[in-house]
């Protein structure tokens, strides 16, 4: 994808911005369609995986210079004594590789100079 244009969003200036869901021409990202479980016996059955291009990311930042689109996933997973661990994920991706970008409103629509869509 062109830096200039992810720029008009992400800006020059190396800051984060919210979040959004980076499509990339790889299989990059693994999600469980389920639960996994374990059975009678001890046997376990794993919920089918989903493997896509679809990377979520709770923040995300451009290095235009560089190319690259930095992302961050936060994961937030529950012990067995009650307690939340968080466990943050960084992903370097390379912009030749990135597809689309998705975001969960409207509101970059101002970013880009376009105003936002009649509503119904």
């Amino acid at each position: 994808m062109n830096a200039k244009l992810l720029s008009r969003y992400f800006g020059a200036d190396r800051k984060w911005r919210g979040s959004c869901v980076v499509v990339l021409t790889a299989e990059a990202a693994i999600q469980s369609t389920g639960s996994d479980s374990i059975l009678q016996g001890g046997a376990k059955s794993y919920a089918p995986r989903l493997i896509s291009g679809r990377v979520p990311a709770d923040t995300a930042c451009l290095l235009a210079d560089e190319n690259a689109l930095l992302l961050v996933q936060t994961q937030r997973i529950r012990q067995a004594t009650g307690e939340d661990l968080t466990q943050r994920t960084l992903l370097v991706v390379d912009l030749d590789h990135v597809a689309a970008v998705e975001f969960p409103d409207v509101e970059p629509l101002a970013a880009f100079g376009v105003g936002p869509p009649p509503g119904r």
